[in-house]
């Protein structure tokens, strides 16, 4: 499965983006997916994650709020809603499928097998 991420760019403290998470196959939607990011100099860290079927999601603490992530199987595309962006949201965001089929959802970044190339987010101050 083939991972396109998009919709990254500069915006100001306060602002709003969404990005989006195209994937490729007939199977999309059979697996969950998850959005990681990656500050300068700091380790990859989970965003938010939603279950194959679109049910269920979970957020990390730091964007709780603030962040929603959904999906549209039909389209194959995962969304992450992102609200009143913060300094320290500025990342690489990368999109993840989980490797397990119709599974519960996870945070754990040894779970997800097919990853995007990554969009930037810049949010100035």
């Amino acid at each position: 499965v083939q991972l396109q991420a998009s919709g990254g760019g500069l915006v100001q403290a306060g602002g709003s983006l969404r990005l989006s998470c195209v994937g490729s196959g007939r199977t999309f939607g059979s697996y969950g997916m998850g959005w990681f990011r990656q500050a300068p100099g700091k380790e990859r860290e989970f965003v938010a994650a939603v279950n194959w079927s679109g049910t269920t999601t979970r957020a990390s603490d730091s964007v709780k709020g603030r962040f929603t992530i959904s999906r549209d199987n039909a389209k194959n595309t995962v969304y992450l809603q992102m609200s009143s962006l913060k300094p320290w949201d500025t990342a690489v965001y990368y999109c993840a499928k989980d490797q397990r089929q119709r599974s519960p959802i996870t945070i754990l970044q040894s779970l997800y097998g097919d990853w995007g190339q990554g969009t930037l987010v810049t949010v100035s101050s």
